[in-house]
């Protein structure tokens, strides 16, 4: 099978991957493939699983860099593993980049600021529970579903 993206460096970002051919809204670029022989809590590598489980992705997904502006986003697979989903057409040799706000409630491992560069960035990497109204609204569809749940119980329990 020829591969259609690949990890390379990325300008004061360490590695990234990046598209070897172009991609419309909704292909999949990386299908997420649980490691199962461990679990974790919530960290830098780490993906929130549901409500309150964390685990790790097999092969490339911890070299997808996060952006505040992504053109990347999260579906949920059959075997519970997060799918690298095209949001907007990629072109061949773009980066493919995702907010890490759409799998992790919230974020407490990226202390220093964002590096992402891009003119919608937050300076902050923050989890979904920090998002504004807005981008939510924005990344409708690509996003872990417990997301919104916990959004829910947010609100039901009284807490912004």
């Amino acid at each position: 099978m020829k591969a259609i993206i690949e990890q390379r460096a990325t300008p004061g970002r360490g590695q990234g991957i990046f598209a070897l051919r172009s991609f419309a809204r909704g292909d999949t670029l990386y299908v997420g493939v649980l490691d199962c022989s461990s679990s974790t809590k919530n960290h830098s590598h780490a993906s929130q699983l549901g409500k309150t489980t964390f685990g790790f992705h097999t092969g490339l997904s911890s070299k997808f860099n996060h952006s505040c502006d992504p053109n990347c986003g999260i579906i949920i697979n059959d075997s519970g593993g997060h799918d690298i989903v095209a949001m907007r057409a990629i072109s061949t040799d773009d980066e493919a980049t995702y907010d890490y706000a759409m799998r992790n409630y919230t974020i407490e491992h990226f202390p220093g600021p964002c590096a992402c560069g891009n003119e919608r960035c937050r300076k902050v990497i923050t989890g979904w529970k920090d998002l504004p109204q807005q981008r939510k609204d924005d990344y409708a569809g690509f996003i872990a579903p417990y997301l919104i749940d916990l959004d829910r119980e947010e609100t039901e329990a009284g807490r912004p």
